[in-house]
């Protein structure tokens, strides 16, 4: 799967997203290297974060297999103790998309350490082709939430103490549409988990 020519595009509104709300946030934000709850805990990726994903170790295995190897071998260990229990395609690690599967999902690798995640320094090893899931995650995002209604979230490590009004002032803003455009282009729709898209 080709990664599309415009996905620099979106990266690069989204790292300027995040910059700003950062930023603005200042103190708030707690997100720093080390912290690492949000590295545990599968979800699911798109194509286009998998594609990304594979053109970025792609260029890895090229300028530095050792750390190449070193991540794929914790993808595969992840697999190992998990990928039994995939709900969906054990094989292409397509994920399910019946009502079924996704409940399974919910509550599947919940504990889970991603394997891009370096155990000992807290660093993500694959941060500047990480999922869009990754790069939103700490400030204030508009999302729907289960019954519909668009509200802020954010970590809950962020914004402790911090009015309604101080954390909308730090809403990122997340270009979407550029990123429905690209996955349309890229004309696929599965999702997966982030250790399959590690693996050659």
């Amino acid at each position: 799967m080709q990664l599309p020519a415009r996905d620099t595009d979106l990266v690069r509104i989204v790292n300027g997203s995040l910059l700003d709300a950062s930023r603005r946030a200042g103190a708030f934000l707690a997100c720093r290297i080390g912290c690492t709850q949000c590295c545990h805990g599968a979800f699911a990726i798109n194509a286009l974060d998998a594609a990304r994903l594979r053109a970025g170790m792609s260029g890895l295995r090229a300028a530095d297999p050792g750390l190449a190897a070193v991540i794929e071998g914790r993808a595969r260990a992840w697999l190992q103790e998990h990928g039994a229990d995939l709900p969906g395609d054990r094989n292409t690690g397509a994920l399910g998309s019946s009502a079924q599967d996704q409940a399974r999902f919910e509550n599947f690798a919940n504990d889970a350490a991603c394997p891009a995640l370096d155990p000992t320094t807290g660093r993500c090893d694959v941060y500047e082709w990480r999922p869009m899931t990754c790069r939103v995650f700490g400030p204030p995002v508009r999302a729907a939430g289960d019954d519909g209604a668009e509200g802020l979230g954010h970590c809950e490590l962020c914004f402790i103490g911090a009015t309604p009004q101080q954390v909308e002032a730090c809403e990122m803003p997340v270009p979407h549409a550029l990123e429905a455009e690209l996955l349309a282009e890229i004309g696929e729709d599965l999702e997966t988990v982030v250790a399959f898209a590690l693996l050659p």
